[in-house]
């Protein structure tokens, strides 16, 4: 994979990176055009109270509606059948299709408080899923992610990530918790040199590694002055940035910086990896398939389409086709939308 990254590297202005992309423009869940939501609703309802579960019905509209038309069925949903479509789908289906509609019928920002809750839950924390969704998410998700997590847990996310994480790590995943990236899509060339030159002179040019630089640039820099300091880094040092990472660090903060600069890059091509990765060999990481799929399909499933077929010669629905099966199969290809 190192040589890919490179190779994007080497075209970084080019690569299409999503991070700011308006919901909808880039996905492949897009609002249905002349939306119905009482037919929705007695659509939805005749699948779930019928004799047998229709799932079909309850894929398609699933899976073509926008979140906020999906709040809307389920705001009627509620008031006609007084009942709640979560739970009604949790009681009609079963294992990874229930997680995959249970998750297309929530909101994104509940989605994603929900997966940091479970990240945090019990012994241990798995940092993993922290890393993907705040290395990630723009300003604005992080904003409403947090306040769903606050209203589900009555905590604040960086409190309970203080309780779960430390040192670099902890500052630096508490710091992006806070959702105070720069946005702005101007890049000062001069500036971005200065970054690089600093990052240099904090990792490769000096003896143990000054991480709190690294932290600071990477959790703070808009992605495209970060993409212009990757490529000033490489004409400084001859080696990527990420090699740098991770030659200088180890364990979870070097897998946070390195999600960092892979998402900076391109974002669609950070997550055609987790993809792929949640495919490859024997099992399948349905957790993280249904968790990808489910969380870009209404902002970059058509880039990360693209990027998959470039990195990996193969489309990704053929690829969910060969991997999973049933109904959850189905479901998936029919986010992923298009075959190629």
């Amino acid at each position: 994979m190192a040589d890919l990254w490179e190779e994007l590297q080497s075209v970084a202005n080019a690569a299409p990176v999503s991070f700011t992309a308006a919901s909808g423009e880039r996905g492949t869940i897009k609002a249905k055009a002349n939306f119905n939501v009482s037919e929705d609703v007695a659509a939805l309802r005749k699948a779930i109270e019928g004799i047998g579960t229709t799932e079909k019905t309850l894929i398609d509209i699933l899976t073509h509606r926008s979140s906020s038309q999906k709040q809307a069925i389920s705001k009627a949903y509620e008031e006609t059948s007084k009942r709640i479509l979560v739970n009604d789908l949790k009681g009609d289906t079963r294992g990874n299709f229930e997680n995959v509609l249970v998750a297309l019928a929530r909101t994104p920002a509940f989605n994603d408080a929900k997966w940091l809750i479970k990240a945090m839950k019990g012994a241990g924390t798995d940092k993993s899923i922290l890393i993907e969704i705040l290395a990630s998410r723009t300003n604005k998700q992080i904003k409403e992610l947090s306040a769903a997590y606050s209203e589900k847990t009555k905590k604040t996310l960086t409190q309970s990530l203080k309780s779960e994480v430390s040192g670099h790590f902890g500052k630096a995943i508490i710091l992006l918790a806070e959702g105070a990236r720069d946005e702005s899509t101007n890049v000062n060339a001069d500036q971005a040199r200065e970054d690089a030159k600093a990052l240099y002179h904090a990792g490769e040019k000096r003896l143990g590694t000054d991480e709190s630089k690294f932290i600071e640039i990477l959790c703070k820099r808009s992605f495209p002055h970060l993409r212009q300091t990757i490529l000033e880094y490489k004409n400084i040092s001859g080696k990527t940035l990420q090699k740098s990472i991770e030659k200088e660090m180890s364990g979870s903060l070097e897998e946070l910086l390195v999600a960092i600069v892979k998402c900076a890059m391109s974002t669609p091509a950070y997550f055609a990896e987790k993809l792929y990765k949640s495919m490859k060999g024997i099992g399948t990481d349905e957790t993280t398939l249904t968790r990808v799929m489910v969380s870009r399909g209404e902002i970059d499933m058509l880039d990360i389409r693209a990027e998959f077929k470039k990195l990996y010669k193969n489309s990704l629905h053929k690829e969910i086709g060969s991997d999973v099966s049933g109904n959850y199969g189905d479901c998936l290809k029919m986010i992923c939308g298009g075959e190629d």
